[in-house]
Formats: C-alpha cells, structure tokens, sequence
C-alpha cells in the first residue's frame, strides 16, 4: 500500500497480492465501505414500503412507478462499467465520494417532488450516483485487505448489506407513519455526508491500469436498455402492437446489437466479450440475470398486496418483511458451506430450486388468505436466495481479471441490475394487464389500471363491491406473475447445471484476460 497508484501491485504473478500487507486501517475502513453502501440498500428498500404512499399522493399509475423504480436502475446499469472503469484509472476513493455527493445531493429533489415527472428523473441521477458508489466499495475491500482476511471482510460486508435491507423497511415504515413520503429521501442526506468526511480521512486513494473510458459502449448500452424496458412497459399500457412498443423494441435491438459490435471491435471495450469464453463467468452471469428476474419485481406487487389487500399500515408492512430477509441472511451462512462441500453448481441449482419453490407457494394464494400463507411463502424464497446468492456471485467475480478491481466489481452489478429492471419492467407489466383483465367490464379509467385508484374511488363512493373485487383482482394477478417466476427459477436451476462446471477452476480469472490482446 506505499504506492497508492498501483495498491495491488502489478499482477504478474498469483502471488502478489499476497505480497501486499494490509492496510492498518483497514476494519474502519471496511465500515466506512459498508456505510457507503449501506446508503442506497436502505433507500431502494424504503422506497418499496412508500410506492403506495406515491401512488396516492402523487396521483401514480403504475406505470409511473415502475418508471421510479427503473429510471434508477437502468441509469446505473448503463453507468455501472464506465464508472468502475473511471474509477480504476482515476481513483477509486474519488470515484466513491463522487458518487456518494450524486447520490445524496440528487435526494433532495427527490423528496420534494411534485409530481412522478420529478420524481423519475431525481431517481435517474441518484441512479448515476450509485453507479460509482457501488462498484466503489467492492474494489477498495480488495485493496486493502490481504488474501487471508478478504473473505472474511467481504462476508462481513454482505451481512451488513443485509441487515440494511432488514432495516430498511421498518425505518421506512416509521418515517410514512410520522412523516410525508419525501422523508424516506431525506434519509440519505446525513449518511451520504457521514460517508463523505469518512471517505476523505480513512479510505487511502488507490488506482489500477490505466484506461480509457468506453463512452461509446456505455452510451449504446443505456440506451438499449432503457429502450427495452420502454417497450415492455408500453405492451402493458398501450398493446403490443402500439408504436411505443414497437419503437422500443426497435431501437432496443438496434442498440444493443451495436453495442456487442463495438465491444467486439474496440480497442478497451468496457466489456470485453472474451469474459464469456469462461463458463463459469457465462453460468453464473446467466444465473444471476434469471435470479434477479425471479426476485426483483416481487416487492413491487407484494408491498401493494400487504397495504392495500390486507389493510396494513406501512410500519407493519415493513416488519412483515422480515421473515423474509433473516432467512437470507442465515442461509448465506448455509449456502456458503454448501458451496465449499459440494461446488457451486449444486449449490447454486439448489437454492434456484427453493426459491421456484417459494413462488409456488406463492401462486396458491387466494384472496381470503391472510399473512399467514405468505410468510411460509417468504421463509422458502428467502431460503433459495440466501442459498443461491453467494455461489452465483463468488463465481462470477472469481472469473474476471483480478487486476480491474473496479470494473470487475462492475461487472458483478451490472448484471444483477439488468435482471431487476427487466424484472421490475417485465413482471410489473405483467401484474398491471392481469389486474386490468380481472376487472369487469363496466369498471373504466384509472380504477381498472390500478388497485390504489380503485381503492380511492370505492372510498369516496363508498362502494364496497369495488373495493373488493379491487382486491380480489389484485391477488390474482399477484399469482400469475408468480407463476412466471416459477418458470425462471428453474430455468436458472437448469443453466446452472449445464454451464457451471462441477467444481470451481482454481485461478480463475488467471486464463480469462483478454485485455493483454487490445494493446
């Protein structure tokens, strides 16, 4: 660590990390990181117990939410590779405070929004601040902590991380209580300025190889991606046959056909399509995407069904998520065991198979089934995904090149949020349709399009059949969108036994660097 320009050393040899003694501050350090982090884990799960508050306040359809929610994510998914490598050549202390005054600064906005315009694009830019906050924390861990104790630091990183999301929807639930729904902003304002001072007086400045930024791949990509998600997005609202869909599609294809050609043929692609050759970095991203599929758009329809079907205020319905987020975190334990027992192919086949599972379980729900039946539901994905989770990531990372600590923690982000914002596109659109087609015919306007507008005008009229037909509405499209993820918790089950290998190649990432053939 004395020369801060190159803080892993020069890579030539397995052994020189190893060589590197770790940093003397390094477990306050660690918790700096975790604070970091901490900031966005605790405001995406905030912000899933307020979408009811949204939708009422702000008079948000649900295609408005989803919007709030992916106008987020694809910003950083988009950014996420171009930030890591920024962060490599530039520095990856700059690169985490940078993101961290983004993040906090663009929270302001956001809680005084007055419409779900705002709103979006407060989120968009807060999406550009996490893209350089999140890949920050990860490659600064593996900076300043040798090969002994990095295991150790990362496990514990990743159960702060879960302990934030357990938090997060009681903290959100306390604040809606007593507060306007803008204060689950605001919440990020002091952590990200803690972060801020923290950053600049413990976390020692540290860069890998030098660069250049992909702009053009990350310009491609984002609009690919956002392209994408627009299209699914109209099929719900306006039919697949609309010239939104259509365009979005369009482009979509256009786009991230361009993007594959550019990262084949540039000279520093920002990822380079070699990283597939690697079954190991092809399962497991494969898995990740389908995992994140089968998970990320949940909390869309269950903080709908907790508020608006079973009457929960949202402090309770905070806390009724947490059966859910300790069996991940007990299971991260369980599934790491597993892992160096019997490899990660079984591992991760394994907790894909629990949590097809748990959305089984939960496709039987019916509309006089209370929490009860949901939570045995929760325990059983929580379980999967607390299984699935480390064995997915750990081979993921442990295939790419070790000396781009930044982007190779990009790499590991980006994929998972390219599962979420389809996830949060794909199955939100597919509960707004169901939900549509489970209403009668004589219900129009915004009450057929969503369970919050058809809840408000019941109240208002005081019609009961409304509210309830609302509700039994809901559940079933809450089911059919379960079913659809039944269908890609076993087709992830299914690629990962037949790409993983066995048992995991040691020196991964050693016969996986295609950067030496672009210069």
């Amino acid at each position: 660590m004395s020369t801060p320009p190159t803080p892993e050393g020069p890579a030539p040899s397995a052994g020189s990390a190893g060589e590197t003694s770790p940093h003397p501050r390094r477990w306050l350090i660690l918790g700096v990181l975790c604070l970091s982090l901490l900031v966005v884990v605790i405001d995406n799960t905030v912000l899933n117990v307020a979408i009811p508050s949204l939708i009422r306040d702000l008079h948000a359809s649900n295609a408005d939410i989803q919007w709030v929610l992916d106008a987020y994510v694809l910003v950083l998914a988009g950014l996420l590779l171009t930030a890591g490598s920024l962060s490599d050549r530039y520095g990856r202390r700059t690169g985490l405070v940078i993101g961290l005054i983004l993040f906090g600064g663009a929270s302001v906005p956001a809680a005084f929004s007055g419409s779900s315009g705002q709103l979006i694009a407060s989120r968009a830019l807060m999406g550009a601040g996490a893209a350089f906050l999140m890949p920050g924390t990860l490659s600064i861990l593996t900076t300043v902590f040798d090969d002994e104790e990095r295991k150790k630091a990362i496990a514990i990183w990743s159960s702060v991380l879960m302990l934030g999301a357990l938090g997060g929807p009681i903290v959100g639930g306390l604040l809606l209580d007593h507060f306007w729904w803008g204060s689950v902003f605001l919440l990020n304002v002091p952590i990200a300025a803690l972060g801020i001072v923290a950053s600049l007086l413990l976390i020692p400045e540290s860069r890998g190889p030098a660069g250049r930024p992909d702009l053009l791949g990350a310009f491609l990509s984002t609009v690919g991606m956002t392209a994408l998600v627009w299209g699914v997005i109209g099929s719900a609202k306006d039919g697949w046959s609309s010239a939104q869909t259509i365009g979005g599609f369009v482009v979509a294809v256009v786009a991230l056909a361009a993007f594959a050609v550019w990262q084949r043929v540039s000279r520093a692609p920002m990822l380079p399509l070699a990283l597939f050759r690697d079954r190991d970095f092809s399962g497991a991203g494969l898995s990740v995407v389908l995992l994140s599929f089968a998970s990320g758009g949940l909390m869309l329809a269950l903080t709908q069904f907790l508020q608006f079907v079973l009457g929960y205020s949202p402090m309770k319905a905070g806390v009724s998520f947490i059966p859910l987020l300790v069996t991940v975190i007990a299971f991260n334990g369980i599934g790491v065991a597993v892992d160096k027992r019997f490899g990660a192919r079984a591992t991760l086949a394994t907790g894909l198979v629990l949590l097809a599972a748990g959305f089984g379980l939960l496709s039987l729900l019916s509309r006089d089934d209370g929490y009860g039946t949901l939570v045995i539901a929760l325990i059983v994905m929580g379980a999967g995904s607390g299984t699935a989770g480390p064995a997915a990531y750990a081979t993921l990372l442990g295939a790419l090149p070790k000396d781009r600590a930044g982007v190779g923690s990009a790499v590991n982000d980006t994929v998972s949020q390219i599962g979420q914002a389809l996830s949060i596109a794909v199955l939100g659109s597919v509960l707004t349709a169901a939900y549509a087609a489970n209403m009668p015919d004589d219900v129009t306007g915004p009450a057929r399009h969503s369970i919050g507008e058809a809840l408000a005008v019941a109240a208002s009229r005081g019609d009961a059949a409304l509210a309830s037909t609302a509700k039994g509405a809901f559940v079933d499209a809450m089911t059919t969108i379960s079913v659809v993820g039944v269908i890609a918790g076993l087709a992830s089950a299914v690629v990962a036994v037949l790409m993983l290998r066995a048992r995991p190649r040691r020196q991964a990432s050693a016969s996986v660097t295609p950067e030496p053939s672009h210069r």
